[in-house]
């Protein structure tokens, strides 16, 4: 198959607004595609890459050649290209990757360039996500889209799936049953703004799950084998040796366990996310999965989990060496022989109690009112936890879904900051300025200190607004980044403040985001760096 048809679907897959006809648009495209074009096809449908890492990054695609006249390129030839760039490594890799970047983009049309932009800087906005090519896989295999939905959410691959429907149909994806090595995509769990509106959700008597600042782990154990994977199915099995060793000493033959890994102090109490994120960092340490050797792997997300005992010293050093890694368990998926995923989340949290020690276990408590739910949110945050999750006891474990039988609760920080800067979007924003670079005032100085970047919340009427707002404020535009007067005040919502050396402050925000602009409050008024610091817990400037 052209990549051209490819591209001109993704095309009118963007500019059609009823999901019948998308559908029909993705399913068409779907079985135009050569059996060895099914996985990068599909993928590509999806908005993403087949592979996971490519070393390119958006500066690369800056400079990029003339798009050619004609179509040549195949699925498979891209697929083939990328892949090719993806494992470049070594001396000269740089100049390689850039070579083979070169050639992919120079042999692409304007319109097949338009879609390769989208792939590697995953922003192809075209509103084809996972459970539109699900209706898509369905109706172009002719199979029944529960049998794609479930096949989807047991082996967490949309390319997987997608092959086995349109390669062996309706049987092929009967075979696609939870199997222990093989990780799931994780229930995730909705925001909420407070416990009140979480139990609206979840309903009463609930369960309250005390959130850790830490990183998603899915733990499988078959005999001495165990493997721990991320949020995104990722496997870096090197990286936590400690959740290896405690889940192999357990009495069991097969498990699958879904928790959160962190690291803590002295006294038990949660180390800053960075310090976690830091120890378990996963980009570039992938491991195979079928190999036989123990393996781990981990990656921050929606997970609801808490040590049973926040303050126990003995918790805090069981790992072995500095910034260890403690493991704790919030869900048990599969037992010995037995799928748990269908059963309600209190019978399979009765088998988690009993197959693991508690000091495996999260912090979780019973309420029947919004008082009591009230109150564990109070103590997690004293323990130094992220929050809690309410959960809904008779729901089943809702593979790869954000719905409403858990719902997280934390704190939420707002700031008021100052637009220093912002960069021309590219893919879906191209066009409109996007990227905001953010800075706090520094009352020292009464100049500004800059704290990160971030274009999360912006909608298309925003970005509409900014564009024209930001070019009545430049100073300066390399084509790239223009800079503006440090005049426009932003509300930008965060989950934390970080050490950072990438910033003169030394601090950064954690998943910054835009809440509204702030027409009503001038930039001598916004919040400054002092207060930033001070909610990270870090000491002030002198």
């Amino acid at each position: 198959m052209l990549f051209l048809d490819l591209a001109a679907t993704s095309t009118a897959v963007a500019a059609t607004s009823g999901r019948k006809a998308k559908v029909e648009l993705l399913a068409g495209a779907l079985r135009r595609l050569d059996v060895d074009e099914i996985a990068a096809g599909s993928a590509y449908l999806a908005g993403e890459l087949r592979q996971r890492q490519t070393g390119v990054g958006y500066a690369s695609l800056r400079d990029r050649p003339p798009p050619a006249e004609q179509p040549t390129l195949t699925v498979a030839a891209v697929d083939a290209l990328i892949a090719e760039i993806s494992v470049v490594a070594g001396a000269g890799s740089q100049a390689r990757r850039r070579d083979l970047l070169a050639a992919l983009f120079g042999a692409a049309t304007a319109e097949e360039q338009r879609l390769l932009i989208g792939l590697f800087g995953g922003e192809l906005r075209q509103g084809a996500q996972a459970g539109l090519l699900a209706d898509a896989i369905a109706k172009a295999a002719e199979v029944p889209l529960t049998a794609v939905r479930r096949a989807l959410l047991l082996s967490g691959d949309l390319k997987q799936v997608a092959v086995a429907a349109l390669t062996g149909g309706a049987a092929a994806l009967a075979e696609m049953r939870l199997r222990v090595g093989t990780p799931l995509t994780p229930m995730l769990a909705q925001s909420a703004p407070d416990v009140a509106a979480a139990l609206l959700a979840t309903g009463a008597p609930a369960t309250v799950d005390v959130k850790l600042d830490g990183i998603r782990i899915q733990v499988h154990r078959s005999g001495d084998d165990v493997a721990v994977f991320t949020r995104s199915l990722d496997d870096i099995t090197a990286r936590m040796p400690e959740v290896v060793e405690a889940v192999r000493k357990l009495p069991l033959r097969e498990v699958v366990l879904d928790g959160e890994a962190m690291t803590l102090d002295a006294s038990g109490r949660p180390r800053p996310f960075q310090e976690t994120s830091s120890r378990a960092a996963t980009r570039g340490a992938a491991a195979s999965r079928g190999a036989a050797a123990t393996r781990s792997a981990a990656a921050s997300g929606d997970a609801a989990g808490s040590p049973g005992a926040a303050g126990s010293p003995g918790a805090a050093t069981r790992g072995a060496g500095p910034l260890a890694l403690v493991p704790f368990f919030f869900d048990i998926l599969h037992l010995d022989g037995v799928d748990l995923l269908d059963e309600p989340g209190r019978v399979r949290w009765a088998a988690l109690a009993d197959a693991l020690p508690a000091e495996l276990l999260v912090g979780r408590t019973s309420v029947s009112s919004e008082e009591e739910a009230a109150a564990a949110f109070a103590a997690a945050l004293a323990a130094g936890q992220e929050g809690v999750v309410v959960k809904a006891a008779e729901a089943p474990y809702d593979v790869g879904r954000r719905g409403s039988a858990w719902v997280k609760v934390k704190p939420r920080h707002t700031l008021d900051l100052v637009v220093l800067a912002v960069e021309w979007g590219h893919g879906r924003r191209k066009g409109w300025l996007s990227n905001l670079h953010l800075g706090a005032r520094d009352p020292a100085t009464g100049g500004f200190v800059m704290l990160g970047k971030t274009f999360k919340g912006l909608t298309d009427e925003l970005l509409r607004w900014q564009t024209e707002r930001f070019q009545q404020l430049a100073t300066g535009d390399d084509g790239w980044v223009v800079r503006v007067r440090p005049e426009q005040v932003v509300e930008i919502a965060f989950d934390g403040v970080q050490t950072s050396p990438r910033y003169p402050g030394g601090v950064a925000l954690r998943f910054a985001r835009v809440l509204r602009y702030r027409d009503d409050k001038p930039a001598a008024e916004a919040d400054t760096i002092d207060m930033v610091r001070m909610i990270g817990g870090h000491p002030t400037s002198e």
